[in-house]
């Protein structure tokens, strides 16, 4: 990895983060199932989805897929941070929260990604 490379993907990585961690700070709560984590993941697979369309079409440099791709996608959503919230939800008995937690973060975050590449394609091909 070139110097230029782990730069783009450290300032991704750190405003990913940052944004994140400002997201899921104060627990936005729906009944007992707090919805930041889900938030993020979905609105990351949604921008993850725009970026795969506009990328290729652009013809963008690698540089741009550190950045928002790996960087601040990658470090916006949290695979490791679902699975603890689950796990925690599982240890408190929580069954019926553990689940819908699973199949909310599965489903929204892969609809977020496949929304983000329709909408882009579809208003690609309307300006184009």
């Amino acid at each position: 990895m070139k110097g230029i490379e782990l730069a783009f993907l450290a300032i991704g990585a750190v405003v990913g983060a940052f944004l994140r961690y400002r997201i899921t700070e104060a627990p936005m709560m729906l009944g007992g199932f707090s919805v930041n984590l889900l938030l993020v993941n979905v609105v990351g697979s949604f921008i993850l989805g725009i970026f795969s369309v506009v990328s290729p079409f652009l013809n963008l440099d690698s540089h741009y897929t550190m950045f928002i791709s790996i960087g601040f996608c990658g470090s916006l959503t949290s695979m490791s941070s679902f699975a603890l919230e689950t796990s925690n939800f599982l240890d408190n008995d929580y069954l019926h929260f553990a689940v819908l937690n699973i199949i909310t973060n599965a489903l929204l975050s892969v609809g977020g990604l496949v929304s983000g590449k329709a909408i882009t394609n579809i208003i690609m091909q309307t300006v184009l």
